[in-house]
């Protein structure tokens, strides 16, 4: 299937040259001089900069952080003129300032005719490049050019970052790359419109963590006079020029106990003045802060626009009124108070009237202005979906704002019918949330690729007019933050084949990382958020991956060590001034995730442990405390990082959560301990095979079905099982030490070890690898007797001569060796079953256009596929089986109770029916000829609803999976199943065929071998 090679990615990063870190635009600048280049700094001499005194405010601000930037790059400080004039310019110049805006800018055009038809007119655009004779008695400049006010700004900041100044310079403490010189090519830079008009973020469930902060760095301790909120404009500066850097443009504010325009009269202001479109969440119509302002000057009064109408419209007016001075996106509508529904009742029709009297507001508030013409957002909200898909209507200049389902699930997209509204569309996005089934907001814990897969559709499907993300803290959110805003700026930059070297380019620019380090990073990171993503950090628990099955918690732990240990060596690898920014940014994610899930799986393997009798429970049970320990010594480190520069910024809780909402503070997973000095009454030794949670000797519930008498245990091996051995544990039962031999009546098997000591103080137990030389076993089942001896200390023995207690305990191999014929390629059965990773096709077949294509990336194992382009065929859906298909060969030797039948689940991710109620997600499955069957697998819900499927901490969100069950008849032998697509969108990650012998687990059984 279509896969960019590694050679083209590696040309990706190779465009951005001589240490040029920009990530997806246009390069223009340079640090060697040229023929062809224009000089910003060389000799130790900088271009001045000029700009007119009657360009906008914003567009000066920003030229005077670009003057500073190019100060922090080289050292040498630009001469920075307000001035219509080049009187006092001795060497070539860069003027700056917006078209139509600016004097200087417009004299340079008419000079010169340069050609500004690319920018003039359009939103947020620039150019750049030298001019001859931009004015009299200056030969030649540097002109940057803005579209309008932001354009201006943008134009300054993407030269700041080529120059070397990363957009998280000050949020995150990115080093500024130095450069003794600096040039940009004389043909420049130029950016058109971006593909989302509206691009901005959302501070949200900031508390406790960014509240705290705040209140410490930027507040006086007691925050805004009527709130207590620290949320003033030195804050909202710094978020300001941050956004811009980003290339965003739209905030909604932190509204937890704040109220933007009321905690600081210079807020709005601010706001304004450096060019950030201001609006209010989905919750907050009329830029009036909700419940927090209502709650101040409601007068006790309910929220509830049919009994108190006229209080709540003057409320909106006094909003309204606010606003009117500066650019801003009124939301319209209402919900109930506390961000719940309104109360039962006729909502749709109170709920039109609301609108209707809003709009009434915004043509009093704004005389002379058209209606249509003031940009206003109505967010269609959980119920709130449910009053438009019920036929709820608003006028259609009103952003449709579409929402996820709080988990990165976009719930729905404009249909065609709904492409041709004026007002256009948008997405509501979460990257943090506060509710059901769990809060999430600790860490980061969203695929990029994942928010690349869903956004990709919202412009798709044109819902671009306006894009918010939930940021939570904004900390530790930062790549992902970028992601998002940078694809809204221009989604052209990035595709399926080349999104995952986004990453790549972050970790140049933020590190100065070489390109085989920063592939390094991006490997660390793709690793760190898949396993967040697969469960959230606040959803783990002590049996979330399977103990005994497939070895899935030992592979976890292994995979989330080898990362930890990649981050600290390139950690210890940079220089003084990047740590702290790779700490935030890589260090400390990576190192408190793995903690956090060793915690909790070593809290789980204690708890097993106890129950099989094994001493040992003892030593996890400590490493549970040292490790829930050791996760408040890694916040306290991100606190005192640079003097204490974040602190706080790591307050949230995250261990112990009871239920949606987070536990007021971190609490240990219980654990259990043996005593200390009781002896065993089975003996010494426990001997415990894989796949199981039983231990022998002695009684125990899980060794059988009474759970006395059991017999002995019993272990199967076959070829083709992924792993290749079983593993057998001896372990210490008690206080008392012992010595221990394995040995087999059958010369076929072999061990890893056949013999030790077991000290329980220092070694408390050994895992022995059993595998089977085929070559030595025909055909068909073979059994052979393992035991396993013990040999134990007496209690007055002081040399390990002395013994007594002999204890034996005998495991029943069954070695099954299956035979696949020569002529076969594909999957094979092993263990029970086939695992196929959906990347590894046998045959992809495409119709009109459409192919299963790879996300790199994607998914809870390994990548992803999905038929690409979504939208070809014109977006249309295809009957069952002729659309684009993808076969899997796979060759069975049993089926379920030997009756003929396999049962194969489909592993999808948990997309919705985004296209509408008459285009249910879906795809069709078959097993050789036999009719295929459609899946349309996310059930049908109320219209704003979830059906149930998708809640409770073991649903489809919880997990981030959907399984797709059919039954099928497969006799033993070659057989393929195919996969066809019905409806765009839905993304296939992994197929298991249950022979007989799947076992549980999270992520399902390892892939298969393939012959």
């Amino acid at each position: 299937m279509p896969r960019l090679p590694w050679v083209a990615v590696l040309a990706i990063l190779a465009v951005f040259t001589n240490s040029v870190h920009a990530i997806g635009q246009k390069t223009c600048a340079t640090f060697a001089s040229s023929s062809s280049t224009f000089s910003v700094v060389s000799g130790g001499t900088a271009a001045p900069i000029l700009i007119s005194p009657d360009d906008w405010p914003g567009v000066q601000r920003a030229a005077m952080d670009f003057a500073m930037d190019i100060h922090r790059v080289t050292g040498i400080m630009p001469m920075l003129t307000n001035d219509t004039t080049s009187a006092s310019v001795t060497s070539p110049p860069i003027i700056v300032g917006t078209l139509g805006m600016s004097t200087l800018i417009d004299t340079v055009v008419k000079n010169t005719n340069l050609d500004v038809s690319s920018i003039s007119g359009q939103w947020e655009s620039f150019l750049a490049q030298e001019v001859m004779n931009p004015l009299p008695g200056i030969p030649s400049a540097y002109v940057i050019i803005g579209s309008d006010k932001r354009g201006s700004v943008y134009a300054m900041y993407d030269h700041s970052e080529q120059f070397g100044v990363s957009p998280w310079y000050w949020w995150a403490d990115v080093p500024v790359t130095q450069h003794a010189e600096v040039y940009v090519e004389s043909t420049g830079c130029a950016h058109g419109a971006p593909t989302v008009k509206y691009r901005g973020i959302f501070f949200n469930d900031e508390q406790p963590a960014l509240q705290n902060w705040a209140m410490q760095k930027f507040s006086n301790a007691t925050g805004a006079y009527y709130t207590g909120s620290p949320f003033n404009h030195n804050f909202y500066n710094a978020v300001f020029e941050l956004i811009l850097r980003l290339r965003g443009n739209y905030l909604w504010p932190a509204m937890w106990s704040s109220a933007f325009g009321l905690d600081d009269p210079l807020n709005l202001f601010y706001a304004d003045m450096y060019g950030v479109v201001m609006g209010t969440s989905h919750e907050e119509p009329m830029t009036r802060s909700t419940p927090v302002e209502w709650n101040i000057f409601g007068n006790g009064l309910t929220w509830d626009y049919s009994v108190n109408n006229a209080s709540i419209y003057q409320f909106w007016v006094q909003g309204a009124e606010r606003s009117k001075p500066y650019e801003t996106i009124f939301t319209v509508g209402m919900r109930g108070a506390g961000d719940l529904p309104m109360s039962e009742g006729n909502n749709i029709q109170l709920l039109e009237k609301i609108v209707s009297d809003q709009r009434q507001i915004l043509t009093d508030t704004f005389p002379g202005v058209n209606v249509s013409t003031i940009p206003q957002m109505w967010c269609l909200y959980k119920e709130v979906e449910g009053y438009y898909d019920d036929g709820m209507t608003v006028p259609e200049d009103i952003t449709l704002m579409w929402t996820d389902d709080n988990w990165g699930n976009i719930r729905r997209f404009p249909v065609p019918s709904e492409m041709n509204r004026t007002g256009g569309a948008g997405v509501y996005y979460h990257y943090d949330y506060v509710g059901t089934p769990r809060d999430f907001k600790w860490i980061m814990s969203s695929q990029l690729t994942k928010t690349f897969e869903q956004m990709s559709l919202a412009v798709e499907r044109e819902a671009t007019r306006i894009w918010i993300v939930n940021v939570g803290d904004l900390k530790p959110y930062e790549m992902e933050t970028e992601f998002f805003l940078s694809y809204g700026y221009d989604s052209s930059v990035w595709n399926y084949d080349n999104v995952d070297s986004f990453v790549n380019l972050w970790a140049q620019r933020e590190f100065d990382a070489s390109v085989d380090q920063a592939a390094q990073i991006s490997g660390i990171l793709a690793n760190l958020t898949r396993f967040n993503m697969n469960r959230k950090p606040e959803l783990l628990n002590t049996t979330a991956y399977s103990l005994i099955n497939y070895r899935e918690a030992s592979n976890v732990l292994y995979e989330l060590k080898c990362i930890s240990e990649a981050a600290n060596e390139i950690y210890n690898s940079l220089s003084a001034d990047k740590q702290p920014a790779f700490f935030q940014l890589v260090w400390h994610p990576v190192t408190a995730t793995y903690n956090l899930a060793q915690m909790w799986i070593y809290a789980g393997i204690n708890n097993l442990y106890a129950s099989q009798a094994r001493y040992s429970a003892n030593y996890y049970a400590d490493q549970v405390q040292s490790l829930f320990e050791y996760d408040y010594e890694l916040e306290n480190q991100y606190h005192t990082l640079l003097d204490g520069k974040w602190d706080h910024m790591m307050d949230q809780t995250h261990i112990g959560y009871a239920y949606w909402q987070q536990p007021m503070t971190n609490t240990m997973p219980a654990v259990s301990r043996l005593q200390t000095y009781k002896k065993n009454i089975a003996g010494v030794m426990r001997v415990v095979p894989e796949n199981t949670m039983g231990a022998w000797p002695g009684d125990d519930q899980y060794n059988c079905a009474n759970g006395y008498g059991c017999p002995n245990p019993t272990i199967t091996l076959d070829p083709y099982v992924p792993y290749g051995n079983r593993y057998i544990d001896v372990a210490a039962g008690g206080y008392e030490g012992f010595t221990w031999t394995a040995n087999a009546n059958s010369s076929w098997v072999t061990f890893s070890e056949t013999g030790g000591s077991i000290d329980p103080s220092s070694n408390p137990e050994a895992r022995v690898y059993v595998s089977v030389d085929w070559a030595q076993v025909p055909a068909g089942v073979s059994t052979a007797i393992i035991n396993f001896n013990a040999t134990a200390l007496d209690a007055t023995a002081t040399t390990w001569n002395n013994v007594t207690n002999l204890l034996n305990v005998p495991v029943t191999l069954v070695a099954n060796k299956t035979v696949v014929p020569s002529s076969f390629h594909g999957f094979v059965e092993g263990d029970g079953g086939i695992s196929i990773q959906a990347i590894h096709a046998s045959r992809n077949t495409s119709v009109e256009g459409i192919t299963w294509t790879q996300l790199v990336g994607f998914g809870r194992t390994a990548s992803a596929v999905t038929p690409w382009p979504r939208m070809g065929a014109g977006g249309a859906n295809f009957s069952v089986g002729t659309g684009p298909s993808i076969e899997y060969d796979f060759y069975n030797f049993n089926t379920i109770g030997q009756a003929g039948n396999v049962t194969i689940t489909t592993y999808v991710a948990p997309s919705m029916n985004s296209y509408g109620l008459d285009r249910p997600i879906g795809f069709a499955i078959g097993v050789d000829n036999e009719t295929p069957v459609a899946k349309y697998f996310f059930p049908y819900a109320v219209p704003g609803a979830m059906p149930p499927q998708w809640d409770t901490t073991d649903g489809f969100v919880a997990d981030n999976i959907i399984q797709v069950i059919q039954n099928f008849t497969a006799p033993p032998g070659a057989h393929t199943v195919k996969i066809w697509m019905i409806e765009p969108a839905v993304v296939v990650q992994n197929i298991v065929i249950n022979t007989g012998g799947v076992m549980l687990s999270y992520l399902g059984p390892p892939e298969s071998i393939i012959v």
